[in-house]
């Protein structure tokens, strides 16, 4: 299933002296925007190698079911997109961008991106991989089947939520949180076994949530990141010509796709609104409310971080 060809090409290029062939495990489905812009990195890496390095993807985890940043590192997989979030193994780092209320905007957002991208790669490189590019998803909002106007309304909430940050933020806001894979959400909330989730329009839209809840809350909660990895070997057994190529494919989609966030929480708020959902923005009491919560998760998140993770909030904070 996996296959890596380094075969000689008789150098009709000098620059491009072999082929090489790569799966990329996308972890949603074929429609999905992330996977979408996979696909359209696949196609410029193809473009910029001169058709030397060929990269094919395939949607719906379909080649990995469990941790993908454990699957890149042991081969299982030459790359991998992953929600950075809810990967195990990438300790406080991968959580900054799922810090409640840090980033206000998509342009806040890139900042933090940009100031936190060294520490991502870092740790990318402890478990032999190099990471390419990184997404915002459109920013998490809250689906429930009542209207939040103060966190009193997070009375009987039980809400599905994606990681340690959001699961503290909804228990500190006097709900319970839920630990589910994504794929047992729906049934979850049929069932109600939950009967909320902190997730993105783009996700509630996937997810066809008007059929089981009725408000969505822009609480803009946080702007999380969906990123793209290739392991180091598989990396350093292509040439610098074909790396560059890659790195100006990672470059170029990065940018777009920042673009296609945007764009798709637009579609996926009017497709919400179209099916009936009620959509409203955070009141004033409840925006005031949930940053006192804000607040005492990223005092806790810093209490015992590294000097490094707490040098990228000082620059980010001027």
């Amino acid at each position: 299933m996996i296959k890596k060809i380094l075969v000689a090409t008789g150098l009709t290029s000098m620059m491009f002296a072999a082929n090489v062939t790569m799966d990329l495990n996308a972890k949603y489905g074929a429609t999905n925007f992330h996977t979408v812009g996979a696909e359209k990195f696949a196609k410029l890496v193809n473009k910029y190698s001169d058709g030397t390095v060929k990269i094919t993807v395939h949607a719906g985890s379909s080649l990995v079911k469990g941790n993908p940043l454990k699957a890149v590192k042991d081969g299982v997989v030459p790359m991998t997109d992953m929600f950075i979030p809810f990967t195990a193994g990438g300790g406080k780092v991968f959580g900054i961008s799922a810090l409640p209320f840090i980033a206000k905007s998509y342009d806040d957002a890139y900042r933090l991106y940009q100031l936190s991208k060294p520490a991502y790669e870092k740790t990318a490189k402890k478990w032999n991989q190099k990471l390419l590019y990184a997404v915002s998803w459109p920013p998490s909002g809250l689906y429930t089947k009542k209207a939040i106007n103060s966190t009193a309304d997070f009375a009987g909430i039980k809400a599905r939520t994606y990681d340690k940050n959001s699961a503290n933020f909804v228990n500190m806001a006097g709900g319970n949180a839920v630990a589910l894979p994504w794929g047992e959400v729906y049934s979850a909330l049929n069932t109600g076994l939950v009967n909320a989730v902190v997730t993105s329009s783009a996700s509630g839209k996937d997810g066809k949530f008007w059929e089981v809840l009725t408000h969505f809350t822009k609480i803009n909660y946080a702007y999380p990141l969906q990123a793209v990895t290739i392991n180091l070997d598989y990396w350093n057994s292509m040439n610098a010509a074909q790396q560059k190529a890659m790195l100006k494919a990672a470059k170029e989609i990065e940018k777009s796709q920042w673009e296609a966030s945007k764009n798709e929480d637009k579609i996926a708020l009017k497709m919400l609104a179209d099916h009936g959902m009620i959509i409203s923005d955070e009141s004033s009491k409840l925006s005031s409310e949930l940053d006192v919560v804000a607040k005492k998760l990223l005092d806790e998140y810093l209490k015992d971080a590294s000097p490094s993770i707490k040098k990228i909030f000082k620059e980010y904070q001027k």
